[in-house]
C-alpha cells in the first residue's frame, strides 16, 4: 500500500529484457536505507518487488502483465522515475490509497503554466474516465493528485511547484505516456452495486432509503 507521496527521483541504470518480461536495475538513495529483499517499491506508480540490492541500486522483476498495462516498457537506461516505499504502519497518510496496480495509461494532451502552477491535461480511455470525478483522487505515475476538471475523454490536474520539483512530471512533455491508477474506492462501490441482480446486498433503493 502506498500514499502517492513521492520520496525521491531514481534513475534506470539498466533494463534486461526477456521475451515478454524484464528486470529493472534502479539507482536510488533515500529508499535504500532500510531496504530488504521482497520489499514493495512503487516505480512510476507500479508496485514492484525488490529481488536484490547493493551499493545504492536495486533490481526488480517486471511481469508481462505489468509491461502490457503500464509505461514501464518505454523506459530506457538513464530514464528518471518516481520512487516510493510501501507506507509504514506509523506513517502519515499524506495522499490517498494507492495500491500500485495500474489500471491503464494516459497521454499528456496539454501542459499549460498558470502563475506558479502547471496544468496537465491527460487523455484517457473510457475504462479510466468512468472512475475520474472532479475533486476526486488519481495517481499519475504514482503521484497522488486531485482531479480539477473532467471532460468526456480527458481530465485536468493542477501541479504545485513542490510536486514539480520532487517528481518526474517536470520532464514530461506533450504526447508522453503516463501510468494511471484510479481511486480504488469507486471500483469497489461499482463492484458491489453490480452484484445487486445476483444477491440481496446493496442496491440503489437501499442507498436511497439510507440517505445516500
Amino acid at each position: 500500500m502506498f500514499t502517492g507521496i513521492i520520496e525521491e527521483i531514481g534513475t534506470i541504470l539498466a533494463i534486461k529484457k526477456g521475451t515478454r518480461s524484464a528486470v529493472l536495475t534502479v539507482k536510488a538513495e533515500k529508499i535504500m536505507k532500510d531496504m530488504h529483499v521482497g520489499d514493495s517499491i512503487a516505480v512510476n506508480g507500479v508496485c514492484l518487488t525488490v529481488i536484490s540490492f547493493e551499493n545504492g541500486q536495486f533490481d526488480a522483476d517486471v511481469m508481462p502483465e505489468t509491461l502490457n498495462r503500464s509505461s514501464l516498457g518505454r523506459l530506457k537506461s538513464g530514464s528518471h522515475i518516481n520512487l516510493e516505499r510501501a507506507m509504514a504502519a506509523d506513517g502519515r497518510f499524506g495522499g490517498h490509497i494507492v495500491a500500485g496496480h495500474i489500471d491503464g495509461t494516459g497521454t499528456i494532451h496539454e501542459i499549460k503554466r498558470d502563475d506558479n502552477a502547471v496544468w496537465y491535461t491527460i487523455n484517457a480511455e473510457d475504462k479510466i474516465m468512468r472512475y475520474i470525478v472532479e475533486k476526486g483522487s488519481v495517481a499519475i505515475d504514482g503521484i497522488s493528485l486531485t482531479v480539477a476538471q473532467t471532460e468526456k475523454n480527458r481530465f485536468k490536474v493542477s501541479i504545485i511547484p513542490h510536486t514539480m520539483q520532487k517528481t518526474v512530471l517536470e520532464e514530461k512533455k506533450k504526447g508522453d505516456i503516463v501510468n494511471l491508477e484510479n481511486d480504488c474506492v469507486g471500483k469497489y462501490v461499482e463492484h458491489l452495486l453490480g452484484l445487486e441482480k445476483k444477491t440481496d446486498g446493496i442496491t440503489m433503493d437501499f442507498l436511497r432509503e439510507n440517505g445516500f
